[in-house]
């Protein structure tokens, strides 16, 4: 086995410690692309701001992906279709947490869901241990009662990383046989054609204010464009894995996204209790080996990373959402 040459270990060095920036900024963006959404709710609710994500984000993928249909057969497009309806799902509920969560408590119990089916999907008897740290974190995060937290907030949270899990396998299936952009393309354009008639009938014209369209616009780059892009050049110099455990780190994002731009502060138990959750998140990454290939747009999301086709993987790598 030969010797990697002394020469390219900078080179290495270089390329990794670019990607992890990359990655960081990545998270960043899209933690704040969902403060910005936090703001958009006071003027549309969670209803109408999940539509102009959605539908700004549908236009910018549609306007560079331009997806051929012709050749699909029905079940092909059944599995496109249930793919957006999830994505529509899930950033509704993202919305309906943040609403009524601080942005790093919202994020942590959505990580649940991905969590859940990364360990689900292992079969490890050791993975109980991510488990049994998840499980504490909630408990740290509720500090004994989750009053302490909007129960109502606390449901969409948990049914937003319910969403995710769906999100990922049925995004493995809609790779495979629609192609990944063809089936990110798909998918959103399902998404904003089932949510615009609620949205219409809770927002109307508020949705098409200046100052709405404004905020709308910078959620769908924060939380998709950017993150999207900065997420597949971090993936060409770094594994897979490795980029699957910086991503845990999201919930600690959002605290201090929450904490700069909201002014959202959180107590020491339930910062204790997303540290336990990140380790959690990280430790069952690791051990299911993490995603091949990442895409991501999706709670809150930017354009979605595609789950790869293996399931334990999918749900391992949070390869993220077209959601938030």
């Amino acid at each position: 086995m030969s010797a990697v040459p002394r020469s390219e270990v900078p080179r290495r060095n270089d390329r990794e410690g670019h990607a992890v920036v990359l990655v960081l900024a990545s998270a960043i963006s899209l933690q704040c692309g969902a403060a910005f959404a936090v703001l958009l709710l006071d003027r549309v609710g969670p209803v109408g701001a999940v539509t102009l994500r959605m539908v700004l984000a549908a236009i910018l993928v549609l306007a560079v992906v331009r997806p051929r249909l012709r050749g699909y057969g029905r079940r092909d497009l059944a599995i496109g279709v249930a793919f957006g309806l999830t994505l529509a799902l899930m950033n509704f509920c993202f919305y309906s947490a943040v609403a009524r969560l601080p942005l790093g408590a919202a994020v942590t119990l959505e990580f649940l869901g991905p969590l859940g089916l990364a360990v689900v999907t292992s079969r490890r008897l050791r993975d109980l241990v991510w488990v049994g740290l998840a499980g504490l974190g909630v408990v740290l995060l509720s500090e004994t009662g989750f009053e302490r937290l909007n129960p109502t907030g606390v449901a969409f949270a948990l049914g937003a990383g319910l969403c995710w899990a769906g999100y990922i396998l049925l995004g493995a299936q809609a790779g495979r046989r629609l192609s990944g952009a063809n089936a990110l393309a798909v998918a959103l354009a399902v998404a904003s054609i089932a949510i615009v008639p609620a949205a219409a009938f809770t927002s109307g014209p508020n949705l098409f204010e200046p100052v709405t369209l404004a905020l709308g616009l910078g959620v769908a780059v924060l939380s998709s464009a950017l993150p999207y892009s900065m997420e597949l050049a971090a993936l060409r110099r770094i594994p897979a894995r490795t980029f699957g455990v910086l991503m845990s780190l999201e919930p600690v994002v959002a605290v201090l996204v929450g904490l700069l731009i909201l002014h959202q502060r959180l107590t020491t138990w339930q910062l204790l209790a997303i540290g336990l959750v990140v380790v959690a998140s990280a430790g069952a990454t690791r051990s299911a080996g993490g995603p091949r290939r990442g895409e991501r747009d999706g709670p809150a999301a930017s354009v979605p990373s595609l789950p790869p086709a293996d399931p334990p993987e999918a749900a391992a790598g949070i390869s993220r959402r077209t959601e938030r």
